[in-house]
């Protein structure tokens, strides 16, 4: 931009420039470094799995966000993850890092009936921000955070988008935003149905979520019934 400037006859330097845009809020179109960026003023809750041994289904989900690129430009990816079984419960995807997306994903994981014991996410403005904890709180979840700098604190989270990036999108060159949906949708449910995982013992993610939420269920129906 300075060079531009300079080219039309404008005497500037850099630091001026960098100044001026900073003040009119102009930034290039790409993805940051840092996808969550945490908001003053929202509330972060204490990270809760330190010591935590997740034993089942529904103890403990999260949450995280990331970028796939397109042929021009990009777009984000939130996706919500069933930490015993790796099962991916809900994704969305958007131009923009507002906080509606995270929040459908959030709805699209919780409209199936089951919620989590503990739901946990990094300390981005997305995730802090009340209407996303809103929606755990009126649900008595739990919520927990990372610490900040520590990515390790949702490393399954992170594994996943290892997985999404190198055997999805950096094997297509998406040209929309519509073939990004097409392609992780199929992708997800690869993942979910077919891709097998040494850490289940060789089954996939819909094996082991789907099989022991049912025994979940049929558990509690017999509580039920035992007191009633």
């Amino acid at each position: 931009m300075t060079l531009w400037l300079r080219d039309q006859g404008q005497e500037v330097n850099h630091k001026r420039v960098e100044r001026l845009m900073r003040e009119m809020g102009l930034s290039a179109i790409c993805p940051k470094r840092r996808l969550s960026q945490p908001q003053a003023g929202h509330r972060i809750y204490p990270y809760l799995l330190r010591g935590v041994k997740v034993t089942r289904v529904n103890q403990v989900w999260s949450a995280d966000i990331t970028y796939i690129r397109m042929a021009r430009g990009f777009v984000y990816l939130v996706a919500i993850m069933d930490w015993f079984s790796r099962y991916v419960l809900a994704w969305e995807v958007s131009t923009t890092m507002d906080t509606g997306f995270c929040v459908a994903a959030l709805e699209w994981a919780l409209a199936g009936g089951a919620r989590p014991e503990i739901f946990n996410t990094d300390q981005g403005a997305q995730f802090t921000s009340a209407e996303f904890t809103s929606r755990l709180i009126s649900r008595s979840i739990q919520i927990s955070m990372d610490g900040r700098g520590r990515a390790l604190d949702n490393v399954f989270v992170e594994r996943l988008w290892r997985s999404v990036k190198y055997e999805e999108v950096y094997l297509n060159e998406y040209q929309d935003v519509s073939a990004v949906i097409s392609g992780l949708k199929a992708y997800f449910e690869f993942y979910n149905f077919e891709r097998r995982h040494q850490s289940l013992g060789y089954a996939t993610p819909g094996d082991v979520y789907l099989s022991e939420s049912k025994r979940t269920c049929l558990e509690r129906v017999d509580v039920l019934e035992e007191q009633a």
